[in-house]
């Protein structure tokens, strides 16, 4: 079986259990600067394997989508609200109330399951 027939979820756990224990590459993951330098490690790995990755697909997956974020300083969650920062730039995805101000307070739930 050819490893670019399987579904991206599994060429990318491939590649990360390749990643567990390789002494130079994780060095390397550890010397870039930013994400696009992770990536271009990650995609000779990627060739290196015959996992045939692509930039975006390693870079929209789960958990190499992650790395890169942390990398980039650029978290996915902020501690205080709990948020994808996809929602707290701007309110993407969330449509918003007429005449609505985000200094409503938010309701809390204290009880216990």
């Amino acid at each position: 079986m050819d490893l670019k027939d399987l579904p991206v979820t599994q060429r990318v756990n491939a590649l990360v259990k390749a990643l567990d224990g390789a002494k130079r590459t994780n060095e390397a993951l550890a010397r870039c600067g930013d994400g696009e330098a992770m990536l271009d490690v990650l995609l000779n790995a990627s060739s290196r394997l015959g996992l045939g990755l692509t930039r975006w697909e390693l870079e929209n997956t789960p958990p190499i989508r992650d790395w890169i974020w942390w990398k980039n300083k650029e978290a996915p969650l902020t501690i205080g609200d709990s948020k994808p920062r996809y929602q707290q730039d701007g309110g993407q995805g969330k449509p918003t109330k007429e005449g609505s101000t985000d200094d409503e307070p938010r309701r809390r739930f204290l009880g216990l399951f």
